[in-house]
């Protein structure tokens, strides 16, 4: 097995509020290796998008490492400080973040963001580092790269603007790429073009990927591996193909059912009842148990622990829980 890019162990992100402390990611424990693609699915609020930021350094205001450790290389990344975090953004490790409008400096051309990009991890002039732009633009698919390299954000489309934010992260060819949604919002041709430009990024600039999504369709396509995650904390992990075809915990089961199917049309569609419980709503128990069709009395007080069932396959349920190894 390939060593691990990135690794967290038991790791944990809080948020602070006056007094109060609310965790948000608890016993987050995974790996990356190199040339992987793993995917993070789960409902908004489950922490897919708090756990990308955190290893990028990026946390919100009022969030903080709380627990555990997160390392890349085998570098311990908690507790780096600014400068030392400049030396791993970008060139070690990139983010495609969900909505380029925002992510993108409205201010400055889009082409000279890719090229400052460059400039400022790569020992190259200003006008190589505008070489290098101009050739990753035209890698990830788009065309007149002289005259975009001078427009805006907003003159271009929401496809082109991805593609920006793609040029952008892949220029220095980082080990990890972190791809928070990134076909969110997207037509289903562009979303396919998106797909095929960073499955050809992965062939062949050989860098791991982490990908965040809702859609478990792209997830299918893409990812080697996939992490589903519930109110902050993993409660299955497998290869791809075994967990969307032989899913076991209760909550993977619902969101594939919830999957519209084209050979029952008219018929309703299945939604998981209730809604991810917001931070101060996190209690003690399994985290899923107040919308579990199987949930028993130890639910609502015993965290189950996340356990092996098979050689890549864990799952945190009391369906499947050594007892003697729950909380």
């Amino acid at each position: 097995m390939a060593p691990a890019l990135l690794e967290l162990q038991n790791y944990q992100v809080a948020f602070s509020a006056g007094q109060e402390s609310y965790p948000a990611l608890r016993e987050i424990s995974f790996a990356v290796r190199d040339r992987e693609a793993l995917g993070i699915v789960g409902e908004s609020g489950c922490g897919k998008s708090l756990t990308a930021l955190s290893v990028m350094g990026l946390l919100p205001k009022g969030a903080a490492v709380s627990g555990g450790e997160a390392r890349l290389n085998g570098k311990i990344l908690n507790g780096l400080t600014p400068e030392d975090w400049r030396s791993v953004r970008g060139k070690q490790v990139a983010m495609i973040f969900q909505d380029p409008m925002t992510a993108l400096n409205p201010l400055i051309p889009v082409g000279r963001q890719i090229a400052e990009a460059a400039s400022t991890h790569l020992p190259v002039s200003k006008r190589e580092a505008k070489n290098l732009a101009l050739d990753m633009m035209r890698k990830v698919g788009l065309s007149r790269t002289e005259h975009l390299y001078r427009e805006y954000p907003h003159q271009l489309s929401g496809g082109m603007r991805q593609r920006i934010m793609i040029a952008m992260a892949m220029i220095c060819k980082p080990q990890l790429l972190i791809a928070d949604e990134p076909t969110t919002a997207l037509d289903v041709t562009i979303q396919a073009q998106i797909l095929d430009l960073l499955r050809e990024m992965k062939e062949n600039a050989g860098a791991a990927m982490m990908f965040i999504s809702h859609d478990l369709g792209v997830i299918r396509e893409i990812c080697d591996r996939v992490i589903v995650m519930y109110a902050g904390y993993i409660v299955e992990e497998a290869p791809v193909k075994e967990l969307l075809d032989r899913p076991l915990h209760p909550y993977t089961i619902g969101l594939l059912k919830s999957i519209p199917d084209i050979g029952q049309r008219g018929a309703p569609l299945y939604t998981i009842p209730g809604r991810v419980p917001s931070l101060a709503e996190r209690k003690g128990g399994c985290p899923f148990a107040g919308r579990c069709a199987h949930a028993e009395p130890e639910c609502a007080t015993r965290l189950p622990a996340l356990e092996r069932r098979a050689a890549h396959h864990r799952v945190r349920c009391h369906l499947y829980a050594d007892k003697e190894a729950s909380r």
